[in-house]
C-alpha cells in the first residue's frame, strides 16, 4: 500500500499558508509532503510563488512529515552548488526526512536571469552533470569542478547531514524517465504511465520509489468546484510542451483559454463524490507507485482535509 501525501501549491499560496496548510494534513493523516518550487506562478490569478528553502526551513519546525521538492531545477537559475548546500541543511533541519526531487525545469522560472533557454536534450545533459555536482559536494570534500556546463571552484559545504538527501528526478517522458532510472534513487511525475513507470524500471530503476502527484478540488457544490479550478488551475489541461517553453504567466493564460468548465469537469475530480476522488488516485495506485501525493485546488483546505481524513483515505488504505 502506497503512503499518501499533501501536496503544497507555492504557486497558490503565501508562505504562511503553506505551513499552516501542511499543520492540517499531518492533522488529517496524510503522511508525507511535496512542495513545488517556482520563481513565478502558472497563471497571475494563483497569485504567489515563495521562496522554497525558506519555507522548508518553516516546514522542518511545524510538523514531523517527510518533505520532497517537487521540483527544484538545479541547471539555469540557480547553480547546483547553491542546490547542494540548500539540500544539505533541508536534510539537516528535517532530521533526516528531506528528498531532493530535481528536474530539466520551465522557461517560466528559468528565464529570469537572461541565460538561454536549452534545448530538452540540452537540458537533461545539464540535469545529469548538476546531479553529479551536487553528488561531489554531499561528500564534504573540496570540489573544484570544470565541466561542460558549470565549474565549481574549490567548494565545500560544511554543514552536511549523516546521510545525504536521497536525490529523485521527475519524468514525463520516455528519456527522462530513462535518465531517472540511470542516474537517480527514484522518480517523480505527475502521470500514472505505464510506458514511463517500464522506462525508469528498465534503466535501472527496479526496486527504486516513486512518487506521483495530482490535483483535486473539493467543494460542497460540483459546479462550484469546476469554477474554482478554471480560474486557478486551466492551465493543467494543457498539454504538450508549452510548460516547458512559454516564459510568462500571462502566455499561460492566453493559451488556457481554449480550456473549457466541461474539459475540467470531465478531467479533474470536483467537488464532493467520494467515488470521483477514489476513482482519479487509483490509477497511481495501480501503476506501482510508492507515494501519491494529492493537492486541493482552492480556498477550502479545511473542508478537504476532513473530507480526505474521513471519506478518501480510509477508502484507499482498504485497497
Amino acid at each position: 500500500m502506497p503512503r499518501f501525501g499533501y501536496f503544497l501549491a507555492s504557486e497558490e499560496h503565501g508562505p504562511k499558508e503553506l505551513v499552516r496548510q501542511a499543520v492540517l494534513a499531518e492533522q488529517a493523516g496524510f503522511e508525507c509532503l511535496w512542495i513545488s518550487d517556482h520563481f513565478h506562478p502558472w497563471l497571475d490569478e494563483q497569485g504567489n510563488s515563495p521562496f522554497v528553502w525558506s519555507v522548508i526551513g518553516a516546514l522542518s519546525q511545524a510538523v514531523r512529515l517527510p518533505v520532497t521538492t517537487a521540483v527544484t531545477c538545479p541547471t539555469v537559475r540557480i547553480h547546483p552548488a547553491i542546490v547542494a548546500q540548500a539540500a544539505a541543511t533541508s536534510q539537516i533541519l528535517l532530521d533526516g526526512r528531506f528528498v531532493l526531487g530535481l528536474g530539466t525545469g520551465e522557461a517560466l522560472n528559468e528565464h529570469i536571469t537572461g541565460a538561454r533557454w536549452p534545448t530538452a536534450d540540452e537540458r537533461r545533459e545539464m540535469l545529469e552533470e548538476a546531479i553529479e555536482v551536487i553528488r561531489e559536494l554531499f561528500t564534504g570534500r573540496q570540489i573544484t569542478h570544470h565541466g561542460r556546463h558549470y565549474t565549481v571552484d574549490t567548494a565545500r559545504i560544511y554543514s552536511l547531514p549523516s546521510q545525504p538527501p536521497p536525490i529523485y528526478v521527475s519524468a514525463f517522458g520516455d528519456k527522462a524517465a530513462a535518465m531517472a532510472g540511470r542516474v537517480a534513487d527514484g522518480l517523480v511525475t505527475t502521470m500514472p504511465d505505464r510506458q514511463i513507470v517500464d522506462a525508469f524500471r528498465n534503466a535501472g530503476g527496479h526496486g527504486k520509489p516513486m512518487q506521483a502527484g495530482l490535483k483535486v478540488c473539493w467543494a460542497q457544490d460540483e459546479s462550484q468546484a469546476v469554477k474554482t479550478v478554471h480560474r486557478l488551475w486551466r492551465n493543467e489541461q494543457v498539454g504538450g510542451e508549452a510548460a516547458q517553453i512559454l516564459p510568462l504567466p500571462r502566455h499561460f493564460d492566453q493559451i488556457s483559454e481554449l480550456v473549457t468548465e466541461e474539459m475540467i469537469r470531465q478531467n479533474m475530480p470536483c467537488g464532493p463524490d467520494v467515488d470521483r476522488h477514489v476513482e482519479a488516485i487509483r490509477p497511481f495506485v495501480e501503476a506501482g507507485f510508492d507515494e501519491i501525493y494529492i493537492n486541493q485546488i482552492g480556498p477550502e483546505p479545511e473542508g478537504f482535509f476532513d473530507f480526505y481524513s474521513r471519506e478518501v483515505l480510509p477508502r484507499l488504505r482498504q485497497g
